[in-house]
């Protein structure tokens, strides 16, 4: 019998890379990608000639196709449905003061946690939509209508004929109630100034449309959401990314309102909630401390694995680029304990400690706000592929932890979505597709107490 093949997209910052699926058992049978143009502000059309690219001669064969994309970025578009003006992404900081405004004028953190998931930072579209409003009210009064970075590919992928979003992706805009599961286009309104058109709202395995090529399109979703179902995240999981950033999710029963403003309160795309904390340092730790130490990746990790655990005494605060898990914008890395004594083994193994015990403050902050003990650990990303982070994990964070193996999960998340959307069940297909290696080690509390006393210690300085 032949097989039926689907087309998983990730839209990501860098790049857009897509996959060829077998419909019934996950395998990848194929897989392209293109790259994007670097920068915060860029030309929706860039994004679909690197569609284009990444799928051609893919999409032909594929049954159903669902793109993912890269969270909270503003297409703002005009009556036409031209871009008022380059795209603005979720790294974009201009509207951090636009975020500080929206939170005063809902009612403070708290209250904007309690009305949609999340406190504003400049990451989130409605913080843009205000920015726009203030910096360019010529493009702002032009605007007519406001998609995300996936919701402008999936319409421009289904001939432009209706705009449609996921509950997932919509969480991550600022104008969402994620616990009534609705938009809220009053706040989108009062952000930019006028009334503006939103997308319809899909519900995750819902056909929204089909390709010149016949293939039907699912909702997609955001980036985080798709890496959520690719990995097949369940209750007591708790998936650690170690990337450019550090990034803890989990999938609960019931939505967050976190008012410290540590965990975002996201919908999952498979009808879940999917609250996210991140960090802002994540494997730069690693580099950086291998560059001191003066060894490249292989030996820092070698070396970082010759040490006792603990490392003499030695901690490691890994805020180089300030931080938001605690959130203290403003603070530097410090390095306590070195003696006449401490070795180089034990100044790579600190490193590694402090990065792991940071991740770990993300993940206490979920269970915090979820009331959910984190039972098995997931550990992806670039910073996962060095042993001694797998193997020191399991002693910071108490538990299991599974390394899945290398994939493109948000991609397979969404091409998990399309078979989804095609089968038309009431559950998304089940893929053997996450095998994993599990790293397991009697705790060591006391590394993560020695970390959590130096960081309290240090509050209030820059």
């Amino acid at each position: 019998m032949k097989p039926t093949y689907v087309l998983g997209i990730d839209s990501s910052t860098q790049s857009c890379k897509a996959l060829l699926v077998d419909a019934q058992s996950g395998e990848v049978v194929a897989e392209q990608r293109s790259s994007h143009l670097p920068g915060t502000q860029i030309d929706p059309q860039h994004w679909i000639t690197a569609l284009e690219s990444a799928t051609a001669g893919l999409l032909e064969q594929a049954s159903a196709v669902s793109i993912a994309g890269q969270q909270h970025g503003m297409v703002a578009l005009d009556e036409h449905g031209q871009p008022v003006r380059e795209a603005m992404l979720w790294n974009d900081t201009s509207s951090a003061q636009q975020a500080r405004d929206l939170t005063e004028e809902l009612g403070g953190a708290q209250a904007c946690a309690e009305k949609i998931g999340s406190v504003p930072v400049a990451s989130l579209t409605v913080t843009k939509l205000r920015w726009l409003r203030d910096h360019e009210p010529e493009n702002a009064s032009r605007t007519t209508q406001v998609l995300l970075p996936h919701d402008y590919l999936t319409w421009h992928l289904g001939g432009r004929k209706e705009a449609v979003t996921d509950h997932g992706d919509a969480s991550g805009t600022g104008y969402y109630d994620p616990a009534a599961r609705r938009f809220l286009p009053d706040l989108a309104a009062a952000a930019l100034g006028h009334s503006v058109a939103l997308p319809r709202l899909a519900q995750a395995n819902e056909q929204v449309g089909r390709t010149s090529t016949g293939a039907v399109i699912g909702a997609g979703t955001g980036d985080n959401m798709a890496a959520a179902l690719g990995l097949d995240l369940q209750p007591g999981d708790v998936c650690i990314s170690i990337g450019t950033s550090g990034v803890a999710s989990a999938v609960v029963e019931d939505s967050v309102h976190d008012g410290s403003g540590m965990v975002t309160g996201f919908v999952a795309a498979n009808g879940k909630f999917l609250p996210l904390a991140c960090t802002l340092n994540g494997a730069p730790v690693l580099d950086f401390g291998a560059r001191m130490l003066g060894v490249g990746k292989q030996e820092f990790s070698d070396l970082a694995l010759a040490a006792e655990p603990g490392s003499g005494g030695v901690v490691l605060l890994p805020y180089l680029g300030g931080e938001r898990t605690p959130n203290r914008p403003e603070a530097t890395g410090l390095l306590q304990g070195l003696r006449g004594t401490t070795t180089r083994e034990q100044i790579a193994r600190a490193y590694v400690e402090g990065l792991l015990c940071s991740m770990k403050d993300a993940v206490a902050a979920l269970e915090a706000s979820t009331k959910v003990a984190t039972k098995r650990i997931l550990l992806i990303g670039g910073g996962a592929q060095a042993e001694a982070v797998r193997v020191i994990a399991p002693q910071i964070f108490g538990v299991a932890v599974d390394v899945p193996r290398t994939a493109e999960y948000v991609a397979l998340g969404a091409a998990r979505q399309a078979a989804w959307a095609l089968g038309g069940q009431e559950q998304p297909p089940v893929w053997d597709i996450a095998e994993s290696t599990r790293y397991q080690a009697r705790p060591r509390p006391e590394i993560y107490a020695g970390y959590a006393k130096l960081r309290d210690a240090t509050e209030g300085w820059n």
